[in-house]
């Protein structure tokens, strides 16, 4: 039996905590959550009623507020923690965390600061300590639809196929299915990328646009997020799988996507912190659009979309004017 370790007690580390429950090999969990009002909520109600209301959580489950005890003995570390706070955890957690611990990173994100992936910071992190085994975890998987037992398909990606394989084993369940692949690099930029399309998306249906641009803005957002993934090194297939298009699709289109309901109350004319004001969980896409902006500028990559989200999330444009300027580029093939 695997010791789990689950960083992150917002939607989807709970719902993971869940889902991981159900696999076909027994696991221990433990959940780390870091507010301690919602550690005890848990243990009063067998619920995570702040970013998962509505389900329960295994009796078998351990939740706690203490890091180190939630790392003892474990020997899979799953990260679900926002990106900004990732390498503070990770830092935090390093004197707790053994050479043989597997980490399977499941934020979709990039570091603010340094644009650098998840998976780039756990290394630089525990290499520290020891040569870390890191897998990542990516694809159209809504908490809420995870947890009830709805049909969930994911990509695991991991430099090394065995361990991809290994975790592939040990996760899969009746209603979580995983598919594995090498190109860590890919299944990481298709998870950042497709928040930020999604904002602009929706924006477009804030301001009460029709299916017409919403199709166009998907198709041209993938053409932008394979751009930039294969100049860096991605695999081009990566883009049109479960971390791309699959993602891309559902975030964009789906009720529960947060990134989708910044973009849409943005179109209605709200601002930005007001935004952000009502809401309990982070939406991605507003930390890493200037991630990816930069990044692009690196390595001399066209982020038209992108650049208009960044625009209106940072630069007071207006939605309708960013969406304009986006129709309005020179024309050119496809």
């Amino acid at each position: 039996m695997k010791r789990i370790a689950i960083l992150g007690g917002g939607s989807w580390g709970t719902a993971l905590a869940i889902v991981l429950s159900r696999s076909r090999r027994a696991h221990e969990i433990c959940l780390w959550v870091r507010e301690p009002e919602i550690v005890e909520s848990i243990r009063q109600s067998q619920e995570n009623t702040t970013f998962l209301p509505g389900y329960k959580l295994p009796n078998s489950l351990a939740v706690t507020q203490d890091l180190s005890e939630s790392l003892r003995n474990a020997t899979v570390i799953v990260g679900a923690i926002p990106s900004a706070y990732a390498r503070s955890v990770y830092t935090s957690a390093l004197p707790n965390i053994a050479p043989e611990t597997v980490f399977v990173s499941a934020t979709k994100g990039l570091e603010p600061d340094t644009h650098l992936r998840m998976s780039e910071i756990i290394a630089q992190v525990v290499s520290a300590k020891f040569s870390p085994r890191i897998a990542v975890l990516s694809g159209p998987s809504f908490a809420t639809e995870a947890a009830a037992g709805q049909p969930t398909a994911v990509a695991l990606a991991s430099r090394d196929l065995a361990l991809a394989n290994e975790l592939q084993e040990e996760f899969a369940g009746p209603s979580f299915r995983l598919y594995t692949n090498e190109d860590v690099l890919g299944v990481e930029l298709a998870a950042a990328m497709k928040n930020v399309i999604a904002i602009a998306a929706g924006a477009c249906q804030g301001l009460g646009l029709g299916s017409n641009p919403l199709a166009a803005l998907i198709t041209r957002g993938l053409a932008e997020m394979m751009r930039l993934a294969v100049a860096l090194g991605a695999r081009p297939e990566t883009l049109s799988g479960l971390a791309g298009l699959g993602d891309l699709v559902l975030t964009c289109t789906g009720a529960l996507s947060r990134n989708r309901h910044v973009g849409m109350e943005l179109g209605k004319g709200r601002s930005l912190s007001e935004v952000l004001g009502g809401m309990k969980m982070i939406a991605e896409g507003v930390g890493t659009a200037a991630a990816l902006l930069a990044l692009a500028r690196e390595h001399q990559i066209e982020l038209p979309i992108t650049e208009q989200v960044d625009a209106i999330l940072h630069q007071g444009k207006s939605p309708k004017d960013a969406i304009r300027e986006i129709m309005d580029r020179p024309l050119k093939r496809e």
